[in-house]
């Protein structure tokens, strides 16, 4: 998670007092309105059933920086001194590139996901709590960090077991994973969730302006408004899965709204304290006397104890007794027990039904997959990752093409409901194991078109017009599909020779190309927003009589009208008086 600044202040009792004053000083000075979820119990230690389906999280529960925003609300502006902000403005201040790439991030989530109310606020207090705002904006002029920015690795000891998953290209680790750049995401999670926020055409987790975006579209998935309290909550939790993270980043989001400004890159304060103390991690070797490089990690090697000596009553000692193992003799690692995820040997489908939806719907139904062993028994607590495969717009919920969910008690995954994009016919999705190399699970999905069952005019005034005139009205139709609105239907209409004939007539009624020519049938027609389709205006020619206009969709709806061509009645002149006598 965080890196190693190579200073860490190690507080005692009274400043652990202190700190709990500041939270509680916080909670009822700082943050009014905010949601205090409580501080985390043994029972809260399980992944919350607030957070998302996704096994951890994008940090991979790493650990993060705990420092508290201070008790003085922030200052906008500036200030040479301590000021009336005091430290308020010192913390408030947040390095120019890398407030500018959490900017940039709302701006693009705003125009591609306007229904997620993401503010940049929220960004900054994730940066804040994951690495101190890019180590205090140690970034160069494209916005990647100097230095990487790396937390422990994953290995079990301490943290999650995390397993490598991108063979070291992001963290350079080929046994366990690592939460990689100033947004601290996991390789696993950054292989979907990555994003290119500079348009140089990669996507770099060690770059804030990859990775505020990245950490924008991962905050907005499964369609969470965060205006909303309750989604707001989900959001954090599922990018750290610890209520006591939650109500940090949920201070540090309410210290930022009531003002921040930019100050020099490089030029940031850098936090203290750590989530777990420092633990599983230390200083990258250097030389001595000199500080260790900002942002590395790597795990800390304890230096072995001697034994004390042990006491004799009346105060005496004796010395300590010698190993009973000879020096030379080579001690046998302990094996390490095989995690639930060691254990699966393949996939089963878990009774996923046809999956068939119509082209902008959701799916009904959902893939459903179980990890087993090789004597088919079910293995709970592992990540399946599901991927959308070819060249398809139809995505999960959300809008993402990658989903990871964790496999419940009877080891089954239910991955995300599917979202049929436009483009039409067989999907395929994939389900694998993440940290694991074995065969996938191959899923197909249908998208048929748009279709509507029925159709019906608008309005009931009769059709009618004189040869060579127009029709004063417009035909309009709705279109419905089992009684709801059946938007963006493809269609055609034809003024057919009759019932029985539903050949384009070549004579009568006609509508008008672009050219002025008469035309009596068109294609290309489609249904609006509202499952409206309002065809272009009708023209007659000199033959009179009844006609039919036929209107059909894809779906099998069709609608015949009735159009009327008549001479126009004329009224018989009044007999003349007769003469008088």
């Amino acid at each position: 998670m965080a890196a190693q600044f190579g200073r860490r202040l190690r507080k005692g009792a009274a400043t652990t007092a202190v700190a709990a004053v500041a939270v509680a000083a916080l909670s009822a000075s700082q943050a009014p309105g905010v949601n205090d979820h409580g501080r985390q119990t043994a029972a809260d230690a399980g992944p919350s059933p607030e957070a998302s389906a996704s096994d951890g999280s994008a940090t991979g529960n790493s650990p993060y920086y705990t420092d508290l925003p201070p008790l003085n609300s922030p200052n906008p502006s500036p200030s040479t001194g301590p000021g009336p902000g005091g430290q308020g403005t010192t913390e408030a201040g947040i390095p120019a590139t890398v407030l500018d790439a959490y900017k940039k991030a709302e701006s693009a989530l705003r125009e591609t996901k306007p229904g997620c109310n993401l503010p940049w606020q929220l960004l900054a207090a994730i940066g804040r709590v994951e690495s101190g705002q890019a180590r205090g904006g140690r970034v160069n002029a494209d916005g990647t960090t100097l230095s990487p920015i790396l937390g422990p690795q994953l290995d079990g000891n301490g943290f999650a077991l995390i397993r490598d998953t991108d063979n070291g290209a992001y963290d350079g680790n080929s046994t366990y994973d690592q939460a990689v750049g100033p947004m601290q995401f996991i390789p696993s999670t950054w292989a979907w969730a990555g994003r290119d926020g500079n348009g140089d055409g990669k996507k770099d987790p060690n770059n804030i302006y990859d990775a505020a975006l990245a950490a924008g579209h991962y905050l907005c998935r499964n369609n969470w408004d965060l205006s909303d309290q309750g989604d707001l909550d989900r959001a954090i939790l599922s990018y750290n899965n610890s209520r006591e993270y939650l109500n940090l980043v949920m201070r540090w989001l309410e210290y930022y709204r009531k003002g921040t400004h930019e100050i020099p890159d490089g030029t940031g304060t850098l936090p203290d304290d750590r989530s777990d103390d420092g633990a599983g991690a230390s200083p990258s070797p250097s030389t001595p006397g000199t500080p260790a490089t900002p942002g590395t990690s790597a795990p800390a090697t304890p230096k072995p104890k001697p034994s004390p000596p042990s006491e004799e009553p009346g105060g005496g000692t004796t010395p300590p007794k010698p190993p009973t193992t000879p020096p030379d003799t080579p001690s046998t690692p302990p094996s390490t027990p095989p995690t639930p995820t060691d254990t699966v040997h393949h996939l089963e489908d878990a009774g996923t039904a046809k999956l068939t939806a119509m082209a902008g719907d959701a799916f009904t139904k959902r893939i459903s997959t179980r990890a087993e062993t090789q004597a088919g028994k079910a293995v709970g607590k592992v990540r399946i990752r599901f991927t959308i495969l070819g060249d398809t717009d139809t995505t999960f919920t959300g809008g993402e093409s990658v989903a990871t969910v964790a496999t419940n008690s009877s080891g089954v995954a239910v991955a995300p409901a599917l979202l049929a994009g436009e483009k039409t016919g067989d999907v395929t999705v994939r389900a694998t194991v993440v940290g694991r190399t074995l065969p996938g699970l191959d899923y197909t999905a249908t998208v048929t078109e748009r279709a509507a069952d029925a159709l019906a005019r608008t309005g009931d005034a009769a059709l009618t017009c004189t040869p060579g005139g127009e029709f004063a009205d417009q035909v309009e139709v709705k279109a419905t599909y089992k009684g709801a609105v059946a938007d963006g239907v493809a269609a055609t209409a034809t003024l057919i020779k009759s019932a029985d004939d539903p050949t384009a007539n070549d004579k009568g009624p006609y509508f008008k190309d672009a050219d002025g020519k008469a035309v009596r049938t068109l294609t290309g027609l489609k249904t609006d927003a509202k499952g409206l389709l309002r065809l272009p205006k009708l023209y007659a020619d000199d033959t009179t009589g009844t006609f039919l206009l036929r209107v059909n969709t894809v779906g099998g709806a069709t609608l015949t009208v009735e159009l009327t061509v008549a001479a126009a009645e004329t009224s018989s002149p009044s007999p003349s008086a007769s003469p008088s006598a």
